[in-house]
This record gives structure tokens, C-alpha cells and sequence, in this order.
């Protein structure tokens, strides 16, 4: 296993994916976030939503927003939907999906 230099557990499953940041050779840079699996169709994908605040200064009040990912799922961190986890940014590992799961919370 490798150290992915974030103070997370190593999953206890193995895979033999190149794309997992603990098993294969992802490296991990950016920015970490967190959010709720919405969908786990595409196969190695989860699609999760995240909800945030933005200021908006003309009325001096937040507003609610909310933002749909495309995230990598390595094999060895099984997910179900309505999961809370945390995801980092790593390279590009297809046309929409640049961040990875790296944690269930």
C-alpha cells in the first residue's frame, strides 16, 4: 500500500486498479471535498452532490447552491447511495471525472 499523504485509513479490501490512489499509481493534489452519493450507474463511477453556500454581496445574504460530480470509485471502498464521503482532486482519469473517492465518512 501506498502513503497518499492525507491522514485517512487504508481501505481493508485490495484491488488491482491503476486508478486507486492506495493500490495503484493516482496521485492526489487539489483541493478535498465532501459530499452525498446520488448514483452509483456507470461502472467505477459515483456521482455525488455537493451543497454549498455563496455570498451574494448586492443583498448580503448567502444563497443555496448545489453541484453534481463525476468521481472515481476505486473497487476497494465499497459505496451504497445516500453515503457520506470525501473526495479529492487528482489528475484526469476519463472526460468527466477528475476527482477520486478516498474515504467513507
Amino acid at each position: 500500500m501506498r502513503d497518499i499523504g492525507l491522514d485517512v485509513e487504508f481501505p481493508p479490501e485490495k484491488c488491482e486498479s491503476v486508478n486507486c490512489p492506495f493500490h495503484g499509481n493516482l496521485k492526489i493534489r487539489g483541493k478535498i471535498l465532501k459530499g452525498k452519493v446520488v448514483s452509483l450507474d456507470p461502472e467505477n463511477t459515483a456521482i455525488i452532490e455537493r451543497r454549498y453556500l455563496k455570498f451574494v454581496p448586492k443583498y448580503e445574504r448567502y444563497e443555496r447552491r448545489k453541484k453534481k460530480l463525476s468521481v472515481h470509485k476505486p473497487d476497494c471502498i465499497k459505496l451504497k447511495e445516500g453515503d457520506i464521503v470525501m473526495v479529492a482532486e487528482c489528475r484526469p482519469v476519463s472526460k468527466t471525472k477528475r476527482h477520486v473517492v478516498i474515504k467513507r465518512v
